[in-house]
């Protein structure tokens, strides 16, 4: 505008140019052209002179009009709208967010004390996060609150009105969007979808052995009517598959409504008593979320199949890749028959007959199970004439007395022991690889042989957590029985009758067995006994297997020092830490540690903490009043109910501040406890 108001002062340098050149043709022209410039320049400055503020005043009053237009709209906007300084701390906000809020606009403080989600974390930051977005509850509405930072730095640069507040050339506008009603359809499109589920009786057959002929039919209906009752109060329909199988469809509103009486129906079902001197347990497996009913089906069956693995009596729901627990506090009634054994103890013999050589390992840190368990797979290996290899990458104190009567020994190869680069020389797709006492991949002496062959069989006694050897051809495991020496003690009997143990060979898998029962104490039931017995036949001796388990002098320190400062927690739990120095195999002192604390009276169940390799090991021991295995599940490892144990990448005090909460929790909600 100023230019355009000038023009009339530019257009005369042009005339002057003009009047020069007519000087050349006319002088008297050029007089009358000079006379006429001179009043066209007068005339020019005056009007420009006159006419300037007029036009300013003009741009002025246009440009205030425009800014209390610009602010009338941004005040009155149908949209909450705030602006803060970069740490949060309120600048402004427009009609609708102070009564929305109830905070005037003049309102200083930091936007914490409105919306107490919005944390300094979670503010956005310039050149890094420009945009944040945080959801809320506020009063009874559902906000998405979206920020991001807008530069002021040029304003700044010339007022020192935010001067001191922090900014650093920018401030933060806040956008409030109402989602209550998007966020309700939501919630109602999940509440209806479809949840399928299968419902096992886990002891159906040795329920009804105990209870008289005449009275089976009422206790099979007494079952099903509880059963189909208590789901139809969820509005879910249940529909019986066999005699011990059902299937189940509800809406996952219903399912919600289970979780938070956590499935009562578990406690139901076992008291139904007609005479049967054994309880009925009820295991369920749910399927959700899934891309199709068909998915949903298959993640049902999984979660049934882990329930089952992890001993029965629980509830495992799979909600795509994420897997929870409920219940499995009941401890698993040992199968009297031995059939399974029998059709896994072939089905081994098949697969290692067709291959050309074996490799077995076990967990890492092996101990004396895995051991005797690899032994016992090393004898069904030779058997068939196959070599065969057990991965041992660093052999703990507990088991370099059994492999020294091995080592250098001429009945058996040099080979027979190798570590992991040794093993990983020798498997390709001609080998069986046999994993025992564990069923989780990253526990496993050297998980990498996992994918180098396509034939693995699993054998284990721990109950399955969300992490398993998936493209296992064969997976035995067993939670009920004592140990994995146990289990392939009974395979063994069935694997072939060219089969002989020999002396040195039994007494690996009978120490394994007294070691997992402590001296059979702990989980030993009838085949327990049947598998010890038979390793006596084989020509195991007590007293041999005793003097190869006695501990060293440093150990035996540490293991009382442990037992000397222990803590009780909460009156029933014994909390320790032992201690590793100088020790060679500090964990298995841990692990005596907890079994020796529950000789102490009114002990319920033991922790004792361990430092090893930039680790704190913890052994978990319970006898029959607390569920160990829930509580090493929350931090990350896993077992049996009265035998657990986990890994944790923390401080010995940072673990057993984590140890305790978990406690806490786990006790306030009952899950501990039987």
């Amino acid at each position: 505008m100023k230019r355009f108001i000038q023009w009339p002062l530019y257009l005369s340098l042009l005339l002057i140019l003009v009047n020069i050149f007519l000087y050349f043709i006319s002088f008297k022209g050029g007089l009358v052209m000079s006379a006429g410039l001179v009043v066209y320049i007068a005339a020019a400055i005056g009007l420009y002179k006159k006419h300037k503020p007029l036009i300013l005043n003009d741009l002025i009053a246009f440009a205030k009009q425009y800014s209390f237009l610009e602010k009338k709209i941004l005040e009155e906007l149908a949209l909450p709208y705030a602006v803060m300084d970069a740490a949060g701390k309120m600048i402004w906000c427009n009609q609708m967010f102070a009564e929305l809020t109830g905070k005037d606009a003049f309102y200083k403080k930091n936007i914490s004390t409105i919306f107490p989600e919005i944390t300094a974390d979670q503010l956005p930051i310039p050149g890094e996060k420009e945009v944040s977005e945080v959801s809320v509850q506020f009063k009874d509405r559902i906000y998405r609150i979206s920020m991001q930072t807008v530069s002021v730095s040029q304003v700044l640069d010339h007022t020192n009105m935010l001067e001191g507040s922090g900014t650093g050339g920018s401030v933060i506008a806040m956008y409030l969007y109402d989602e209550t009603a998007l966020k309700e359809y939501i919630k109602a499109s999940e509440d209806n979808k479809l949840v399928l589920a299968l419902a096992y009786l886990d002891n159906y057959e040795e329920a009804l052995e105990s209870v008289e002929d005449v009275r089976r039919s009422l206790l099979i209906a007494l079952i099903d009517r509880k059963i189909t009752k208590y789901f139809s109060n969820y509005d879910g329909l249940v529909k019986k598959l066999e005699k011990d199988k059902y299937f189940l469809i509800m809406r996952q509103s219903s399912l919600e409504a289970l979780k938070e009486q956590r499935f009562h129906i578990l406690d139901e079902v076992k008291t139904v008593n007609i005479g049967n001197k054994m309880a009925v347990t009820l295991s369920i497996g749910f399927g959700l979320n899934a891309a199709t009913y068909q998915q949903n089906y298959e993640h049902a069956r999984i979660a049934i199949e882990m329930a089952l693995g992890r001993g029965g009596d629980q509830v495992v729901i799979k909600n795509g890749d994420t897997i929870t627990y409920f219940g499995g506090k009941a401890q698993q009634v040992e199968k009297t028959t031995r059939v399974k054994a029998r059709v896994k103890a072939q089905a081994l013999k098949e697969f290692i007959s067709t291959k050309e050589r074996v490799v077995v390992m076990g967990h890492k840190i092996t101990d004396v199970d895995a051991l005797g368990a690899a032994i016992g797979i090393y004898r069904a290996g030779k058997t068939l004439g196959k070599p065969v290899h057990i991965v041992v990458n660093d052999p703990s104190t507990s088991i370099r007395p059994l492999m020294a009567g091995y080592m250098g020994n001429p009945d058996y190869e040099p080979s027979m022991f190798v570590d992991q680069d040794q093993a990983k020389d020798l498997v390709d797709d001609n080998t069986v690889v046999v994993v025992v006492d564990t069923n989780k991949p990253s526990y496993t002496e050297c998980q990498e042989l996992l994918y180098m062959t396509r034939t693995i069989v699993v054998l284990d006694h721990h109950r399955r957590g969300n992490e398993v050897i998936e493209n296992a051809v064969l997976s035995y495991v067993e939670p009920y029985a004592s140990s994995t020496c146990e289990m392939v003690a009974e395979i063994l009997q069935y694997f072939s009758d060219d089969l002989r143990l020999r002396n040195i060979e039994a007494d690996c898998m009978y120490a394994g067995i007294v070691i997992d029962t402590n001296n059979f104490t702990t989980r030993a039931g009838v085949r327990t006994f049947e598998a010890a017995a038979f390793l006596r036949r084989c020509g195991a001796d007590t007293t041999r297997v005793r003097k190869m388990l006695r501990d060293n002098i440093d150990s035996y320190k540490a293991r009382a020092e442990a037992v000397r400062t222990a803590e009780i927690y909460r009156e029933y739990f014994a909390i320790a830490k032992a201690p590793s120095e100088g020790l060679e195999s500090p964990t298995v002192v841990g692990a005596q540690a907890a079994n020796e604390l529950l000789n102490i009276k009114g002990v319920k169940a033991s922790f004792v903490l361990t430092r090893y390799r930039n680790e704190v090991y913890i052994s978990a021991r319970a006898i029959d009043e607390v569920n160990v295995q829930v509580l090493m599940e929350k931090m990350g490892g896993g077992g049996h109910i009265n035998i657990a144990g986990a890994q944790v990448q923390a401080s010995m005090e940072d673990t057993e501040a984590m140890l305790k909460k978990i406690i806490d929790e786990l006790y306030e909600e009952g899950d501990l406890t039987e």
